[in-house]
């Protein structure tokens, strides 16, 4: 994948989360996407980070639930990936923020 395929994935990926954690928490978080930085912070505690990470064409996420996690666009699979546990990052998120949400959490 090229550095130009890697933006423009990744970009639209945490644009398509950050939306759809925009409309989902209401008023339970607030969520910011701002150079490619997307931060959640919960309203009971906890903070979220999802970014790009260039160098590795990868989107990482840093999560006070589950911990620190790497995922790589699986172009077959048409989702990012994680690195080491094989489950998609879309899964990852609607599970974490499934119980906080107002309804079902969908990020395609």
């Amino acid at each position: 994948m090229t550095e130009v395929e890697f933006e423009r994935l990744a970009t639209a990926a945490l644009t398509r989360i950050a939306e759809t954690l925009e409309r989902n928490l209401g008023e339970v978080a607030d969520v910011d996407l701002l150079g490619g930085i997307l931060t959640i912070t919960l309203d009971r505690g906890g903070e979220y980070v999802i970014n790009k990470h260039g160098p590795n064409r990868q989107i990482w996420l840093s999560s006070p639930r589950s911990g620190a996690s790497h995922y790589g666009f699986d172009a077959a699979r048409a989702a990012w990936i994680g690195t080491r546990s094989g489950r998609a990052l879309a899964d990852v998120l609607a599970e974490e923020f499934g119980p906080i949400a107002s309804g079902p959490l969908t990020f395609d």
